[in-house]
């Protein structure tokens, strides 16, 4: 690492780039679990990948290398609830932190959440390991949509929607 890189400002910049809000959610039954997570990406669109860094000492960490399968949860903006709760803030572990929603499965057996902005199924295709995190490039195995609301966003350190940010006219091209 540059010795000259001082982390905390690393992650204050990071901060800058806002996100939408996702929940990763992995296991089925008592093994159930899962995280809140902003670093998820596409990757391409033919054929259809996702990308998502996943901490490695994060709870769902081995029970997604075990079931090789995961949902996406894109959260909207009546959703910060469950987005705490997977993000540990209220205490809740494991199972417990699917309480008061509703869940699905559709292709893999993944939890995918009834309401989510989309609801995306997939399989391992690799992960690539590096530092304290993985980079897990998924394969889509399957994709729901909801209904199309204000999604719920992550910014400067804090949860926000794009009801937040001040209107701005829309520009068409074509």
């Amino acid at each position: 690492m540059n010795p000259t890189i001082d982390p905390a400002a690393f992650r204050q910049a990071m901060r800058r780039l806002a996100g939408g809000v996702g929940l990763i959610t992995v296991g089925t039954g008592d093994d159930r679990t899962g995280l809140t997570a902003t670093s998820v990406t596409s990757l391409s669109a033919d054929p259809p990948r996702l990308l998502v860094c996943i901490n490695r000492s994060a709870s769902a960490w081995p029970i997604l290398k075990e079931y090789g399968a995961f949902g996406v949860n894109l959260l909207d903006a009546n959703q910060q609830d469950l987005a705490d709760r997977f993000a540990g803030k209220s205490g809740e572990k494991g199972a417990a932190r699917f309480a008061g929603a509703r869940w699905k499965s559709l292709v893999t057996g993944a939890p995918l959440l009834n309401g989510a902005l989309a609801a995306i199924d997939c399989t391992i295709e690799e992960i690539i390991e590096r530092h304290s995190h993985a980079i897990v490039i998924g394969r889509i195995e399957a994709v729901e949509l909801g209904d199309w609301s204000d999604p719920l966003l992550y910014w400067s350190g804090v949860y926000r929607t794009t009801r937040d940010l001040p209107a701005v006219p829309l520009v068409r091209v074509g």
